[in-house]
């Protein structure tokens, strides 16, 4: 009897191949036929699957953020019960900087689909990420809770400091990417920022 595919499991495959590929070449230089080579299958299954260069990129993304939900997911975990909202903010800008090699890809690629969506025909006409504003969102509710219970400063505009973390570490990502700093100085600077916002010292989350 011949083994059933699980067409989803071999979709992750080749998607996760993609990842890999372009993370060692970049995304701008990676064709189908790479990526089929990565995944050890051939050219026409990945076309079957994916039919174009574009379909391809925009399910990559997906899974790639699917990788880095599940990243945050378990940095929280690992940070207990009921880590507070100093260390669950740390945590969750923690996880988007390069520090290590799983992070490090993250952010070189999100990077490049940023552009890719800006300047690619196809990648223009679908949506970058299904929500956009997901992270900012999060952020902001968390500092409006520690606003209101009492460990981050009365005085601040929770959605300001959201965007504000936000990008200061994609910006410091982007820094470590080339050489620019150090991974423990983009921490050192992104809890100098963090120490203003909280009245309350809460113990930081894991580096």
């Amino acid at each position: 009897m011949p083994k059933r595919v699980d067409h989803e499991e071999r979709r992750a495959q080749i998607a996760e191949a993609l990842i890999q590929v372009a993370g060692r070449r970049g995304l701008h230089a990676v064709g189908m036929r790479d990526v089929a080579a990565e995944a050890g299958v051939s050219l026409r299954l990945v076309q079957y699957y994916f039919e174009t260069k574009e379909k391809l990129l925009f399910h990559g993304l997906q899974h790639l953020t699917d990788r880095f939900t599940a990243r945050v997911g378990a940095r929280l975990a690992a940070a207990g019960p009921d880590p507070g909202p100093r260390a669950t903010v740390e945590t969750l800008l923690l996880a988007s900087l390069p520090t290590d090699e799983e992070s490090r890809t993250f952010h070189l690629l999100y990077s490049s689909y940023s552009v890719l969506s800006v300047t690619d025909d196809a990648l223009a006409a679908q949506p970058f990420i299904d929500k956009p504003d997901a992270a900012e969102n999060v952020l902001t509710g968390l500092l409006e809770q520690a606003r209101a219970s009492g460990p981050a400063d009365p005085g601040i505009d929770a959605r300001t400091e959201a965007i504000s973390l936000l990008a200061m570490t994609a910006t410091m990502g982007t820094s470590i990417l080339v050489g620019q700093r150090s991974p423990e100085s983009a921490i050192a600077v992104l809890r100098h920022h963090l120490d203003r916002i909280f009245a309350t010292v809460e113990t930081p989350a894991a580096g």
